[in-house]
């Protein structure tokens, strides 16, 4: 999962600041995804450029405060729906895409955990009938061989991620969501404060 759609679906929730979102992507994929404190700025600033993201006021204490755009909110949509991110891999799509759904009281998990479902039975269909017309190829070629042995290690990680969905439950469902946390952070990116021509005098100065 890249961290641009990470942070599109985790303001599903609502307006965030820039630290608030850095935190609950690693608590809501259970820890698996945690990123760089200024990867999560950096994205959101090119999001805010291509018009995903935009300004949403600050919090008391002056944390800027981002919101999905409708354009946004469409992509945000659309990778729970299913569309993984260029060149990612699907098991890592399908697990991080479960756990942030699970875990946002805002999402109808069910339905996202449904459609993986389908998908990872296309998956397995898929290979199964690619070793089928492997086999029949005959043992003759070391490299059809090969082939049809990948082949089978694809229809047991599909399988497998089967699996894993069929064992998600609804107690599960219901323990995972949590709302985003009102904890206030330590450290924040606040905007740069104007210099004032007395500090710009004193910095000449020294």
């Amino acid at each position: 999962m890249a961290v641009r759609d990470a942070l599109l679906v985790l303001l599903v929730n609502g307006p965030a600041y820039g630290f608030q979102l850095h935190g609950d992507l690693a608590a809501r994929t259970g820890g698996r995804r945690v990123v760089n404190a200024g990867q999560t700025y950096a994205t959101l600033d090119r999001l805010t450029t291509q018009g995903l993201v935009e300004p949403a006021g600050s919090t008391d204490d002056g944390l800027p405060l981002h919101r999905l755009t409708p354009a946004g909110r469409v992509a945000a949509d659309a990778w729970l729906s299913g569309a993984d991110g260029a060149g990612a891999d699907p098991w890592h799509e399908s697990v991080d895409r479960v756990l942030i759904a699970v875990s946002m009281p805002s999402v109808d998990a069910e339905p996202v955990i449904d459609a993986e479902r389908e998908r990872w039975r296309r998956r397995r269909d898929r290979a199964g009938a690619s070793a089928a017309a492997g086999g029949r190829a005959g043992d003759a070629d070391p490299r059809a061989r090969l082939a049809a042995a990948a082949t089978t290690a694809e229809i047991a990680r599909a399988d497998a991620m089967l699996a894993w969905l069929g064992g998600i439950v609804a107690s599960d469902l219901d323990a995972a969501a949590f709302a985003p946390s009102t904890e206030r952070p330590r450290r924040g990116r606040r905007p740069a404060r104007p210099r004032t021509g007395a500090e710009d005098h004193a910095s000449a100065d020294a």
